[in-house]
């Protein structure tokens, strides 16, 4: 046993005096053409919420028609007259008050998908 380790210490001696530094090797790419190709997708979902409320801050009153006769100005609470009895005739009346005149009110999803498709050549 102390001839084996005898022998080992020799031989690490010897190793240890006579080796050469360890040397890097360039590398070199072994090719002359290649191609790389990529493939990507993504989503995306958008979800919009819009509401939109109108007011109004007077008032707006119209009256229309035929046949129909009124005394002065049209205004709300006026009365008006058939102007002659049991022909035809045609009438309408609006009043807007202050207050919200409308609502809007709009829900939407959006998705959106991009898909990208890559080729990259190259040559040495």
């Amino acid at each position: 046993m102390k001839s084996n380790l005898a022998l080992l210490a020799c031989m690490g001696l010897f190793l240890g005096t006579f080796h050469r530094a360890a040397q890097a090797v360039p590398v070199v790419p072994n090719f002359t053409t290649g191609t790389v190709t990529s493939h990507s997708e993504s989503t995306t979902t958008v979800t919009e919420t819009i509401r939109q409320i109108d007011y109004q801050t007077g008032w707006t009153y119209s009256a229309t028609g035929t046949n129909i006769t009124f005394p002065g100005a049209p205004a709300l609470g006026t009365a008006y007259t058939q102007t002659t009895a049991g022909a035809a005739f045609q009438f309408s009346e609006s009043y807007f008050g202050p207050g919200q005149s409308r609502l809007t009110e709009i829900d939407r999803t959006t998705t959106i998908t991009s898909t990208t498709d890559t080729l990259s050549v190259f040559t040495q």
